[in-house]
């Protein structure tokens, strides 16, 4: 992998970018900034907008109103610059059950036009990386909830993307898992310099040394260090910010991962 600069432009930036489902707004001039080499947890209820928003940076959904840029490149404008920069890992499951880990992974390789030969390079790299490298072989659908996350984010991971967007990524996973796919996306971040969004409901996900932003209802309340954000609302921690950001009447609704 190249050295990482640092002078090179924001993993992410959305500017002012609104969507709307006919009369619903589900956006609503949302602004945030993902850095290189930072873990930046986009944190809201469910229904707060955060799929949508994913769904706008991936183009699943088209950029109606505002900009998406990834590292400098308009995601509507140069779609081929900005994505190949870009790895996924969605809230629904997207293996194929019935066949191998490596099978799953050369599939998604021959879609980004990566050769055999340097795809079998890359996948024994990614494997590694997620701590799978011996579960190559094994069929997909005997692995464990977990396991099948890991290979999701080495797939996310194939085309060497320098942007990892995860979209409710420890969702049915027990507490330890849950810790051990935080822990393991935080490293990747922070060694290899990628740009991580993390997007939750769970408040336990967000760690003092993260970047968040407060998504509610479609608008972004708080962007900024968790110290600051904490700060600035005079809260107690996060979970005190983040009801007094979005009222009281939320204050049951954001959950705690157990």
């Amino acid at each position: 992998m190249k050295p990482f600069d640092l002078t090179q432009n924001p993993a992410l930036e959305v500017d002012r970018v609104s969507h709307r489902y006919g009369a619903r707004i589900a956006l609503n001039d949302v602004a945030l900034t993902v850095q290189p080499s930072s873990f930046t947890v986009l944190l809201g209820l469910n229904g707060a907008g955060k799929s949508t928003l994913f769904s706008l940076i991936t183009r699943l959904y088209a950029i109606r109103s505002g900009q998406i840029r990834i590292f400098g490149h308009d995601v509507a404008n140069e779609p081929g610059a900005a994505l190949s920069k870009l790895g996924v890992v969605f809230q629904s499951r997207a293996l194929d059950l019935d066949i191998s880990v490596r099978q799953n992974l050369m599939y998604h390789a021959a879609l980004h036009g990566i050769a055999s030969k340097r795809a079998n390079e890359l996948i024994v790299q990614v494997l590694d990386r997620v701590t799978m490298a011996d579960r190559s072989t094994d069929r997909v659908g005997n692995l464990s909830i977990g396991q099948m996350r890991r290979i999701e984010i080495a797939r996310a991971l194939l085309h060497q993307p320098r942007l990892l967007l995860l979209d409710e990524p420890t969702v049915g996973l027990d507490i330890k898992a849950r810790a051990d796919i935080l822990d393991h996306v935080r490293r990747l971040s922070m060694d290899e310099g990628i740009g991580v969004l993390w997007a939750t409901h769970l408040i336990d996900e967000a760690g003092a040394g993260d970047d968040v932003v407060v998504l509610h209802k479609g608008s972004v309340l708080a962007h900024g260090a968790v110290g600051d954000v904490v700060g600035r609302t005079g809260g107690t921690d996060l979970r005190d910010a983040f009801n007094r950001l979005t009222g009281s009447a939320d204050q049951g609704e954001l959950e705690t991962a157990r």
